[in-house]
């Protein structure tokens, strides 16, 4: 398999399975209804662990903030990064759409088109756009500079490195989650929106495209902060 083929599918299988489990505990009639933060925050913390333990004998970004950051530092090479942006773009479509279509008779049932919305993409609490910038951009900045730090210390291979990637997932959800989702990740956010956007899901609402640019470019930007401080560091 490729580079460019295990983060299409890495990045695809991340967001199946994370907005699989916002759809659980959000739609009508499912049976994960209601279910609360603890459970979303759980499932996205083995959401982003499984595909990096799956694909760990690969450049396993799954993230182009991620991607951009290490390029910036000299941790990856700058050549592959349109190859990797474009890879994770597209996975993040595709698992959006799996979702769409695993849960399709619930869209119909299920009348709150903020919350139909909120499966696909982040939506933030209380919206200020600078404060939104601001949460992740330092969401993302600790992600980077965790995940690269990861790099440096001994991780036991196999299960060890699922356990350390979702929890560093997990604490930043539980910790950071509030204002804004944590979408930390363009792929996990732009592309699930641009589905929401053009498939015909029942009773959608609008995708929120005034939002959208926070959760691209807060990650990209505070990915290259904690990539640079991770570089001033290590």
């Amino acid at each position: 398999m490729s580079h460019y083929l295990a983060e299409f599918v890495g990045t695809a299988m991340l967001v199946f399975l994370g907005d699989g489990v916002c759809a659980n505990c959000t739609l009508a009639k499912s049976k994960g209804q209601n279910s609360g933060w603890i459970v979303v925050t759980i499932g996205w913390a083995f959401a982003v662990g499984v595909p990096a333990f799956l694909f760990q004998d690969f450049s396993n970004h799954f993230n182009p903030a991620l991607t951009i950051a290490f390029a910036v530092i000299g941790k990856f090479p700058a050549a592959q990064v349109p190859g990797y942006v474009v890879a994770q773009m597209l996975g993040g479509v595709v698992g959006a759409t799996l979702v769409w279509l695993a849960y399709l008779p619930h869209w119909a049932e299920t009348e709150d088109k903020s919350a139909k919305l909120s499966i696909f993409c982040t939506i933030p609490a209380i919206r200020n756009y600078p404060a939104n910038f601001l949460t992740e951009f330092l969401a993302t900045a600790v992600l980077v500079f965790s995940l690269a730090t990861v790099g440096t210390v001994k991780v036991a291979d196999g299960m060890g490195a699922i356990v350390v990637v979702s929890a560093i997932i997990f604490i930043l959800g539980a910790a950071l989650g509030g204002p804004t989702g944590y979408a930390m990740n363009p792929a996990r956010d732009l592309s699930p929106r641009i589905a929401h956007a053009i498939f015909p899901i029942s009773g959608k609402g609008d995708s929120d495209w005034a939002y959208a640019w926070i959760p691209v470019f807060g990650p990209i930007i505070g990915g290259i902060a904690g990539a640079l401080l991770f570089a001033m560091i290590f």
